[in-house]
């Protein structure tokens, strides 16, 4: 009988190894713990982001394309080339919902500032009870339950001209041809790329305006970060390997692909530019941040990071 109880008393349940096992095992219901409600808050931003009304948006786009339609000649297109056709929409911090096609002679010589006043002008008279605010770009209509912004394009040989960044000169651009570029990744990595873009966007939309991407460039380097990318495909995972990326290919011009300018940022100058650098160390910072939310555990510190009460 004397053996009978001798496996209490092993190595491996003294009272030393029985303390670790048992710290061993707080620590890993403490990770999961952390990473349960970090993605939970994750999943949370993500939901508000896609409870946009698509059917809504393209009623109200075929309002305005036929209100437009009577004041033009010719015939007004409308491009999902935009957050539209890219599914990164962002409340507020979205490109543009759609390019209009203004297919026009007498608009052929115009400036684009030129251009967008005629396009609000129009918009104002034809829609009287809607609000329409230009911007330096884009145009955004008010409807009641929607916003939608709205580019003016004028039709250029392959492709569209558009207002560039200082909404003063024209710009070339291919939207389907980019909105086809960033699906192909997106599809690559499970359809996780762009739930990363629009988290990215949301986060770095509380950074000074100097200090902060384009949309259209968070996507261009979301396509670089991803290319290659073998990790976990998981939106937090994705989006901290987004921030600890993208300083890197921010410093540096990205070519772009679609025709529209030599480069997607030149907005910020040549390579290391101080412009650069200040972006670069932004992003930087949150890459950190994260990270050291992970090393801590610190949903907290998640929260602020993602801008959630």
């Amino acid at each position: 009988m004397g053996g009978s109880g001798g496996g209490f008393f092993s190595d491996e349940t003294d009272p030393k190894s029985l303390s670790q096992r048992i710290r061993e095992a707080e620590a890993q219901t403490q990770d999961q713990q952390f990473e349960t409600e970090v993605a939970g808050l994750i999943g949370s931003l993500l939901s508000q982001y896609n409870a946009r009304d698509a059917e809504a948006i393209s009623a109200h786009l075929d309002t305005i394309e036929k209100a437009l339609g009577k004041d033009i000649d010719g015939t007004v297109y409308i491009l999902y080339g935009g957050s539209v056709a890219k599914h990164t929409y962002v409340d507020g911090l979205s490109d543009i919902d759609a390019l209009v096609l203004l297919d026009k002679s007498e608009l052929k010589g115009k400036s684009p500032q030129e251009v967008r006043e005629y396009f609000v002008s129009r918009l104002k008279e034809r829609l009287p009870k809607t609000p329409v605010e230009p911007g330096t770009l884009a145009v955004t209509v008010k409807f009641q339950a929607v916003e939608i912004q709205l580019l003016p394009a004028i039709r250029y040989k392959s492709g569209f001209r558009i207002a560039d960044a200082t909404g003063k000169q024209w710009s070339f651009i291919k939207p389907s041809k980019f909105a086809d570029l960033l699906t192909k990744v997106n599809q690559e990595m499970g359809a996780k790329v762009v739930p990363t873009i629009k988290l990215a966007k949301s986060i770095t939309s509380a950074l000074p305006e100097n200090r902060r991407l384009t949309g259209y460039h968070t996507e261009a380097v979301a396509m670089q970060v991803f290319r290659q990318y073998d990790g976990r495909k998981t939106p937090k995972a994705m989006l901290t390997h987004f921030f600890r990326e993208a300083p890197k290919h921010v410093l540096e011009p990205i070519t772009d692909r679609t025709g529209q300018s030599t480069h997607v940022d030149d907005y910020l100058g040549p390579a290391n530019s101080p412009k650069r650098q200040i972006v670069a160390d932004s992003l930087d910072r949150i890459g950190r941040r994260m990270r050291n939310a992970d090393g801590a555990r610190l949903v907290q510190q998640w929260r602020d990071i993602l801008g959630v009460s």
